[in-house]
């Protein structure tokens, strides 16, 4: 590993950690605080594939995704108040989905590399962005994958509410992850931003 690599490993690292912590803090009705620091994983990625290419920026992933496994470890054995911080749903669905959405994020992110600068961040953290949404709502709180964790009561989050609180009806969960997918996408465009400086400042050829 080059040790040019490590910065962008520890700020991974940083905000796998960081969210899982502010996953327990609610943010207003539909999100949670952990909603504001889990796409900048995304910025890290992006950065680190444009500058150094998809080889070093998958080990990032990686290490990130190591980071996740003990983060959901150290969680199954902390107890809150309706049972443990974090189910095998919950740790199945946030493991499977950073590691498929990062790795896509790469993959989109190469093939549209020889683009104007800012296509490849913004479609392939949008089209990452989307998968992970989709992956961990649907593995953590679908009724259709209870038999995963037969044990794990998730009917609060299937309860039939108005979508947001004002459009059609849907499970509770499908209103989470479309405020959830939201946040992903604003940020997705406000991250094009410290893409550009960042990417200047490393790699002043590339911007």
């Amino acid at each position: 590993m080059n040790r040019t690599h490590i910065p962008g490993i520890l700020a991974m690292a940083a905000i796998v950690v960081a969210s899982n912590i502010l996953v327990q803090f609610l943010f207003g009705q539909w999100l949670t605080w952990g909603a504001f620091t889990y796409p900048l994983a995304f910025l890290v990625t992006d950065v680190m594939n444009r500058v150094y290419g998809a080889g070093p920026a998958r080990r990032v992933v990686f290490a990130g995704f190591l980071t996740g496994v003990i983060c959901s470890l150290i969680g199954t054995q902390i107890m809150g108040e309706f049972g443990p911080l974090v189910t095998l749903r919950i740790a199945l669905g946030s493991g499977l989905a950073f590691l498929v959405a990062q790795l896509l994020d790469i993959s989109v992110f190469s093939a549209l590399r020889g683009g104007r600068w800012w296509r490849a961040p913004l479609v392939s953290t949008l089209v990452g962005s989307s998968v992970d949404t989709a992956l961990f709502f649907t593995i953590a709180f679908s009724t259709w994958l209870s038999a995963l964790e037969p044990g794990n009561d998730v009917s609060w989050a299937n309860e039939a509410l108005p979508l947001l609180g004002a459009g059609p009806v849907a499970p509770l969960w499908v209103s989470l992850a479309v405020a959830d997918w939201t946040v992903k996408l604003s940020l997705a465009l406000l991250a094009l931003i410290p893409f550009r400086l960042i990417v200047r400042r490393l790699q002043p050829s590339l911007a």
